[in-house]
This record gives C-alpha cells, structure tokens and sequence, in this order.
C-alpha cells in the first residue's frame, strides 16, 4: 500500500452556511463548491477549495447521523477527519486490516464519487482517517 496525498480535512459544523461565510469572509476562501445531501452517509458536504487540499464542511442530516454524536460533544464542530488517498481502495483495506488496524466499515462511495473507508482514530495515533481511491479524471 503507498499513502498519497492529503485530499481534505473534514471539520464537522453545526452549520454550513454559517462555516461557508467563515470560510468566504474570514479565510479568504474564493472556491467554494455547492453543498450537497449525501444521504448514505447522514451528512451534507461541501467542500472548500485550498490551494494543495480541500476543507471537507460536514453538517448532520439527522440525529442518526454520525456527526450529530460529534456535535453533541463539540457543539461548535471542528476538526472530524484527515482523508488521505490511495491508489487501491480494496489493497489499502487489507494492509491496514493485515497491521491490526480497525477498518470501519466495508468501502463504499463517498463525497467525491470514489471509494473510501474510515480507519478507527485508536490505530491512527487519535485522529479518524478516511481512506479514499484516487479520483480519476477531471478536478482531481
């Protein structure tokens, strides 16, 4: 398995719109993408655009969704997830699982259209990382 880059960190936010205008207003951020529902996941995302990366902004389509417990405990939001790429989804499950790592899940598409998995913070010296197929094509 060979790490690639750092494609986004996710900040958990109790509000888009309002973390969008920290974004446009405060960080001088000038590519921001439209939010979207990703109902398999219980979140709405949107993405903000850095020069090297991308800022995952992931509020909670409901009380099921994973991030309302994160918010429940951070209220603000703040810092969720680093997602790093990878060339092979299914080869990076079996290292990290090889290592003793615990996945989260089986891979399934995430945000960009690609296949991802969440390795649980305890293999990952505390931080919740999520492991994503390169993209292909245009944007990436």
């Amino acid at each position: 398995m060979k790490l690639g880059r750092l494609n986004h960190v996710g900040v958990a936010t109790p509000s888009i719109e309002a973390s969008i205008a920290f974004y446009r207003d405060v960080m001088g951020a000038e590519v921001i993408r439209e939010p979207f529902d990703l109902p398999a996941q219980g979140v709405k995302v949107c993405f903000v655009d850095t020069p090297n990366s991308q800022i995952e902004l992931i509020e909670p389509l409901g009380e099921s969704s994973p991030i309302h417990g994160f918010l429940a405990k951070n209220p603000a939001g703040g810092q969720h997830h680093l997602c790093y790429e990878v060339p092979d989804i299914h080869e990076a499950k079996a290292w990290f699982e090889a290592k003793g790592a615990k996945v989260l899940g089986e891979p399934r598409i995430g945000a960009h259209g690609t296949p991802i998995f969440f390795v649980h913070p305890k293999d990952m010296g505390g931080v919740l990382t999520e492991i994503m197929e390169t993209p292909k094509g245009e944007g990436h």
